[in-house]
């Protein structure tokens, strides 16, 4: 009975702690949105024909790559194909008759990981990572880590969105996750 009473008490107290933010499960549809590029984000830009322009740029704190005869391309918040389409307009603007641009993601972003993990701060985005990978790669939870999910932070279109995710969730480039700490 005593141990009952615990697990009810817990329960209540963790649904109390959610009340003011989204449950495990009931994440956001935005998180599911195809990936935007951000600052930090190191990319390939090949254009066919065209050794000068083809070559690796990184998107600055302003959200642009800097291209030689175009100059700077807004890059914040496209995706990789929104971004070869915005180069070839502006490479057909007086530069190049019928640009043909390809652009991929050499090196992602980092994440963040805060809250009950051995070791918080910045680690490199590698592709495939969940929300556990990524608690490992930081070391894995501290005694007083709560371990049935993770609050994560994800900019999507320039707001910052926040969701309690299960474990197995996969994480993305620029996001913030925070391991909460457990309360009993």
């Amino acid at each position: 009975m005593l141990v009952r009473t615990a697990l009810l008490l817990a329960l209540a107290l963790g649904l109390a702690a959610c009340a003011n933010g989204p449950r495990v499960g009931e994440i956001d549809p935005a998180f599911s949105a195809p990936y935007a590029l951000g600052a930090g984000d190191r990319l390939r830009v090949v254009v066919f024909g065209q050794d000068g322009l083809t070559n690796s740029y990184t998107v600055d704190s302003a959200g642009k790559i800097a291209m030689p005869l175009i100059g700077a391309v807004e890059a914040r918040g496209l995706t990789t194909a929104e971004l070869s389409q915005a180069i070839a307009t502006k490479l057909k603007n007086g530069y190049v008759r019928e640009p043909h641009v390809a652009v991929e993601v050499e090196t992602y972003r980092p994440f963040f990981i805060l809250g009950e993990v051995n070791t918080a701060g910045q680690f490199a985005y590698v592709n495939g990572l969940t929300i556990e990978s990524a608690i490992a790669v930081a070391g894995g939870f501290s005694p007083r880590a709560s371990k049935t999910g993770a609050i994560v932070a994800r900019n999507i279109q320039g707001k910052l969105v926040h969701a309690r995710v299960p474990l197995w969730y996969p994480v993305r480039p620029g996001d913030t996750i925070t391991i909460e700490e457990r309360w009993l």
